[in-house]
């Protein structure tokens, strides 16, 4: 089932504009444009801190390459934003069914992996429609809850997700040994 939103521009004299963006499941077909977007989204996490973050040679390939492994697992949701105007790909989002984390202390849960809309429509709702449409389908699979971890400066993407009900539970804290591990 494809979600469609409608985006009414303001008017200028020739009329109303309007962009279209359907949120559908992602195929293979997809990996092609989803691996820039992930790549992307790879790159601003490094930028924030490149200690903690890791940035791999290629990672658009190697993230599509994984994004392809986990198309057909029944625990996945994969998802894209696709442009109605020229069927471009402008965001996508990986969430996924996890069991019991001890270590976490974490009940069974859905995960929000990654969310990312590719800069040129955001502020359009896409990475709205994206986290709706991933929780719910999330919650056909049976996710009692939906966790998440966002960088701590991003607070772009805090305000996004508190309009969704998430609220801050853990702070990942991360320091750096004084000497290499051997």
């Amino acid at each position: 089932m494809a979600l469609v939103l409608r985006i009414m521009r303001k008017a200028d004299y020739r009329g109303a504009v309007s962009d279209a963006f359907t949120i559908r499941a992602m195929t293979s077909a997809d990996l092609s444009a989803v691996g820039p977007l992930a790549a992307a989204l790879v790159a601003m996490h490094h930028a924030l801190d490149p200690l903690r973050f890791i940035y791999l040679p290629d990672p658009g390939k190697g993230y599509a390459a994984y994004l392809g492994s986990e198309l057909h697992n029944p625990r996945v949701v994969l998802l894209v934003a696709e442009r109605a105007s020229d069927r471009a790909v402008v965001g996508y989002t990986y969430g996924r069914l996890e069991g019991r984390d001890y270590n976490a202390l974490l009940d069974a849960a859905g995960k929000l992996e990654d969310v990312f809309v590719d800069a040129a429509v955001r502020g359009r709702g896409v990475g709205e429609l994206l986290i709706r449409e991933l929780l719910r389908r999330l919650a056909e699979k049976g996710a009692p809850r939906v966790v998440l971890m966002t960088a701590t400066t991003n607070e772009a993407a805090q305000r996004l997700f508190a309009r969704f009900g998430f609220r801050a539970t853990m702070l990942e804290m991360t320091r750096e040994s004084d000497e290499a591990p051997t």
